[in-house]
């Protein structure tokens, strides 16, 4: 043999030995999924996965061809989740990808079926998710939720399901829920959170048709067990009050007889402190926050709009404090802050890691509002 066929054989032996890209997945044979839905009916639980189509994805910053379709929805049916994903598999003409999943909607039927946690299980474990999956609850069904499109058919990718962080920061009334952020909260005590509620409004129109918009409108709390219900609407308004993370919200109040003021809230620093009186728990709220103020009027001054600011915001957090008593819920985590600041008498009095808590156990609320300013730096008319 040669020197040549000799090189020849080692260079191809070589090439043999060698694994390439042969089991690699291809991304145009592959079907990427951006949201899905769970329900549950007639004692068969129903999935619905919404695939992202990226060839009509447009850049962030520029609105996609009016006639292209985004998205669409596959339904499938099973005795168990796993079964009726399978079953989605038979009707689909790639390999699913899971890798870019967003989303989860659970419906009203499925969080009272399914423990949560259990569900959230089947995500985490499969490699190429994610603990940054938002998650949702609705009472519409869930087909249409995952059918809805952005405004002015943006990228569906930065819709308000997919990216609702960017919308939180203008309007902070019901805070993102992640499963890394829902599963810390069911793990910790007092064993409860809650996840946004989704509702379904046809408030937005265009020349040719009338436009469905999701609305997050209260909260579905749910424990490792069960799920407790929703606080929806006014109801729910306290919880903004009471979190650090709220970046801005909006407070109205009556003026006099004949007028409301809304002023714009932000600058939030909550401390919840608890207290034992008469070997009970009780907890006192402080919040320092501050106010901006457009609308500039003769009928009430700078001192008594601090007052009516005070006194709506304790309304409000009084209110959804008591509709999650009813619920038998703590919607304001009190058992984990004396858990955290006086364990001996957390161990003493929880139960489950829950504390017993009644309507006089939201002890003192002090509002401080540092400063109540105007986009204008006055609260004189600049024109009369």
């Amino acid at each position: 043999m040669n020197r040549k066929m000799a090189s020849f054989l080692i260079i191809l032996l070589a090439t043999l030995t060698l694994s390439g890209c042969w089991d690699k997945n291809e991304p145009q044979r592959m079907l990427y999924l951006n949201g899905v839905g769970i329900d549950f009916k007639n004692g068969q639980y129903e999935v619905y996965a919404q695939i992202i189509n990226f060839s009509n994805t447009a850049k962030s910053d520029q609105p996609t061809n009016e006639e292209a379709i985004q998205a669409e929805v596959g339904k499938a049916t099973g005795r168990s989740l796993d079964e009726a994903v399978f079953q989605l598999y038979h009707s689909v003409d790639q390999k699913v990808f899971w890798g870019h999943l967003s989303y989860l909607v659970l419906s009203e039927e499925a969080l009272k079926e399914l423990k949560l946690n259990q569900v959230l299980d089947i995500f985490i474990r499969y490699r190429e998710t994610r603990y940054q999956i938002w998650l949702y609850a609705t009472k519409d069904p869930v087909e249409e939720v995952l059918l809805i499109r952005p405004v002015v058919n943006k990228a569906i990718v930065l819709s308000k399901l997919g990216d609702p962080e960017n919308s939180f920061k203008q309007e902070s009334f019901i805070k993102p829920a992640n499963i890394r952020e829902t599963l810390i909260g069911l793990n910790e005590p007092n064993h409860e959170t809650f996840i946004p509620l989704v509702t379904i409004e046809e408030n937005w129109a265009s020349l040719k048709e009338k436009i469905k918009a999701p609305i997050l409108d209260g909260v579905g709390i749910v424990s490792p067990n069960e799920f407790k219900g929703f606080i929806t609407g006014d109801a729910a308004r306290g919880i903004r009050w009471m979190s650090n993370d709220t970046e801005r919200s909006d407070i109205t109040f009556k003026a006099d007889k004949d007028s409301y003021i809304s002023v714009v809230m932000e600058n939030f620093n909550v401390k919840i402190t608890p207290v034992i009186v008469n070997g009970e728990a009780r907890f006192d709220i402080n919040i320092y926050t501050d106010g901006i103020v457009d609308i500039i009027t003769d009928s009430i001054t700078p001192k008594e709009m601090e007052k009516a600011i005070k006194k709506e915001m304790e309304k409000q957090i009084r209110t959804t404090y008591q509709e999650a008593l009813k619920k038998d819920a703590d919607i304001y985590r009190l058992s984990e802050q004396l858990y955290r600041k006086k364990l001996k008498d957390w161990k003493r009095l929880q139960t489950d890691g829950k504390v017993d808590l009644k309507e006089d156990s939201l002890r003192n609320i002090d509002i401080t509002v540092g400063k109540l300013t105007s986009n204008r730096r006055s609260f004189e008319r600049t024109v009369d």
